[in-house]
């Protein structure tokens, strides 16, 4: 039999309660997983039918059963877990979700929980769980800076350490500082907008002007880590792309007892100069294999941002390769 033959699936659940949760209010995550699969689904009770091309029906299947063991549990489903949920088994049949969307990282001002949305994500939770240095890198949009900043969060919380100290590097990206009012401070202070939208989004807004205040949660520019030790803190370097080598090598030698970095970055927005390296791409080649620290990489199939977003890099990457490819041929040609 092929993927493409026609086949009739029969699936029957136990719990006719959790069934009908499952199959959304008038089955709107049923219709959901019609269209994204190209299959029918007739859904009664605790009894669903499938029909369609053998691999869609199966990918249906699996959706099915594993969203009823997260029903099971209590897990709340919404619309994106379903398109979520979709997309990782379409991509690997042997994904359990359980695994990804139980995973409990924060509770949000709004009660809303932060958990990975796919395998890259927990891989990068877990990382972080487990090793003092995480370099977490891929294209915007796949949560790195965001999911740092919730584990920062429990681990302040959970009181594994005393402060959470945000960073980045102020490489002008089209627009001079000089031209911009203010202190360096203020300067620089745009550019570590996400990390302070990041941590009012999960925290309340009094509380979080608080832990600012009080130095709990510490928001500066890389430069101003020269010259200091700092023990008892979860670290985020966030942008490192636009880091030089030695800058890297500084924030690096900052760590202190008890502290824990995490450093993201992507290396195709690379904003420094041309002829000066980034120092996140030097770190790869140079800490690739040094125990304790880890390498997270993150694709456009990881971005969990508005759907048009991974279309969007989609295209850009597409751009850039014929691009590359027509350098390539004018080379040829200029040689022959």
């Amino acid at each position: 039999m092929s993927d493409t033959d026609l086949v009739q699936l029969h699936l029957e659940f136990a719990d006719a309660e959790v069934a009908r949760y499952i199959y959304g209010h008038r089955d709107a995550f049923l219709k959901l997983i019609e269209t994204r699969l190209d299959v029918r689904i007739g859904a009664r009770g605790t009894e669903a039918h499938i029909e369609g091309a053998a691999n869609d029906a199966r990918v249906a299947e699996r959706v099915l059963r594993q969203l009823y063991t997260l029903g099971q549990r209590g897990h709340h489903l919404s619309a994106v877990d379903v398109g979520r949920a979709i997309d990782l088994l379409v991509r690997d049949p042997k994904i359990n979700l359980v695994d990804i969307f139980t995973d409990r990282v924060l509770t949000t001002k709004h009660n809303q929980i932060i958990s990975p949305k796919g395998l890259a994500q927990k891989a990068y939770v877990d990382a972080i769980r487990k090793h003092d240095v995480v370099f977490g890198i891929g294209p915007a949009g796949t949560g790195k800076t965001y999911l740092a900043m919730a584990m920062a969060l429990s681990a302040y919380f959970s009181k594994s350490v005393k402060r959470i100290i945000l960073t980045r590097p102020a490489v002008e990206a089209g627009e001079k500082l000089g031209f911009l009012p203010g202190d360096l401070a203020e300067k620089v202070n745009p550019y570590l907008r996400p990390l302070y939208d990041a941590l009012h989004d999960m925290v309340e807004l009094e509380k979080a002007e608080t832990m600012l205040e009080r130095g709990v949660v510490e928001v500066a520019p890389l430069a101003f880590m020269r010259g200091r030790t700092l023990n008892d803190a979860f670290i985020i370097f966030d942008e490192a792309q636009n880091a030089t080598n030695a800058q890297v090598k500084m924030f690096l030698t900052r760590i202190g007892f008890n502290s824990r970095a995490v450093i993201t970055g992507d290396i195709t927005q690379i904003d420094l100069p041309s002829k000066r390296m980034s120092g996140l791409v030097e770190a790869e080649r140079v800490l690739d294999n040094i125990p304790g620290i880890a390498f997270c990489r993150f694709s456009q199939h990881d971005v969990v941002r508005h759907p048009l977003v991974q279309k969007i890099i989609d295209a850009y990457e597409r751009n850039a390769q014929a691009e590359l490819d027509r350098s390539n041929d004018r080379a040829t040609s200029d040689e022959s």
